[in-house]
């Protein structure tokens, strides 16, 4: 097989699978400015509307005056500060959990749990949507890969009950990222506790938004650590800054210091960028009108929707699915929107399942009712097409 990688690029144009990068000249807010001219955007993780808030720059250059910029070298090393420390506390009182440990990135953060919990001997159960970064964790950790129906707790009950295996771990998103729905957390963790398997929950999209004070998917099911003993979190999203931790039984997290590579084998992040982010957790935890408001502006966009007959998923988080069933259509759609002022980009296969591409519509506590009225108004005006 020859490194032919033009042809490759070609294939991906043709099959309207092709993505393209847009290059932002403003900071995050619903209107930016990019090369194109301004846009009115619908497409940002950014759910409390912090990643541009005043007090959390300001919270970075406090950092960066005491702490410097990069943290010099892995956390077992010399990388791990106070504010590293402090953060990991403070994130663990927010989810309610004995204790948090850091990572840079949710990408690292899955790879190095089941990296860490799980060898040849282990068997991992996945949800068919989880996002690529427990997909690609599942693959890296060697054990096997069972892949239960979405949100199918009857059809992982029968794979379970066919497993004898050392260690069983059941993975799913608490929020999924390009559906919105929520995993039913409770009847997984009923289940995993009476087969003995542990439940791993990945709650990127629903920390800072769901729970009381944004503590999570878990919080707001009622699950504690003995129900779901393993659960990752990011900072990059509803706290608009960067990073991610799990959060767990003393145990478990020595554990990872110990084993997980991804979190060993790394620098630290910036620990002005750990002050920052106990600046968002903070504002996040104690500003609830924030989370009043993305759900008020939830409840008026799926309303509008629905008086517009458009084929929305069903989602009651900031996460709003709009299926074009094409890529060319989800294409058109998008193009449409941004003739009106709006970024709303297509996502399609293989992010998604063929024949599901569609627009991934984001609401944020930064939007105004203005805001959803005018992406309702150019919804109504979307093309037909094939």
């Amino acid at each position: 097989m020859s490194f032919d990688l033009e042809a490759g690029l070609a294939a991906r144009r043709a099959a309207d699978l092709y993505r393209q990068r847009r290059v932002a000249q403003s900071p995050q807010a619903p209107g930016r400015v990019f090369g194109e001219g301004a846009l009115l955007t619908f497409c940002s993780n950014d759910y409390l509307g912090l990643a541009n808030h005043p007090e959390v720059s300001a919270g970075l250059a406090r950092g960066s005056e005491r702490w410097g910029v990069g943290a010099g070298a892995s956390h077992l090393l010399a990388g791990h500060t106070a504010a590293h420390h402090a953060l990991e506390e403070e994130l663990a009182d927010a989810v309610g959990r004995p204790r948090a440990l850091l990572f840079s990135t949710g990408y690292m953060a899955n790879v190095g749990v089941l990296g860490a919990l799980l060898d040849r001997n282990g068997v991992v159960f996945s949800d068919r949507l989880n996002h690529a970064s427990l997909i690609d964790a599942a693959r890296l950790s060697r054990a096997e890969v069972q892949i239960y129906p979405h949100c199918d707790v009857a059809h992982l009950q029968r794979l379970l009950a066919a497993v004898n295996a050392p260690r069983r771990l059941i993975v799913t998103d608490a929020v999924f990222s390009m559906d919105g729905n929520l995993a039913p957390l409770a009847e997984l963790a009923a289940l995993a506790q009476r087969t003995g398997a542990w439940l791993m929950a990945d709650d990127a999209h629903g920390f800072g938004v769901l729970g009381p004070e944004g503590a999570g998917s878990l919080a707001q099911a009622g699950l504690d650590t003995a129900a779901v003993p393993v659960l990752m979190g990011t900072l990059g999203k509803a706290l608009g800054c960067f990073g991610a931790f799990v959060a767990g039984s003393e145990a478990l997290i020595e554990t990872l210091i110990q084993h997980a590579r991804s979190y060993i084998y790394t620098t630290a992040l910036p620990p002005a960028l750990a002050e920052a982010t106990r600046v968002a957790l903070r504002l996040a935890r104690a500003e609830s009108w924030r989370r009043e408001k993305l759900a008020f502006l939830i409840r008026r966009f799926r309303d509008g929707v629905g008086q517009l007959g458009l084929p929305l998923l069903a989602s009651d988080t900031p996460i709003q699915p709009l299926i074009a069933g094409s890529s060319s259509r989800a294409l058109a759609w998008s193009a449409h929107l941004e003739a009106c002022g709006l970024l709303v980009p297509a996502v399609r296969p293989p992010t998604v399942p063929q024949g599901t591409a569609r627009l991934r519509i984001v609401l944020t506590a930064a939007h105004g009712e203005g805001d959803v009225d005018r992406l309702l108004e150019a919804l109504a005006t979307l093309p037909e097409t094939d």
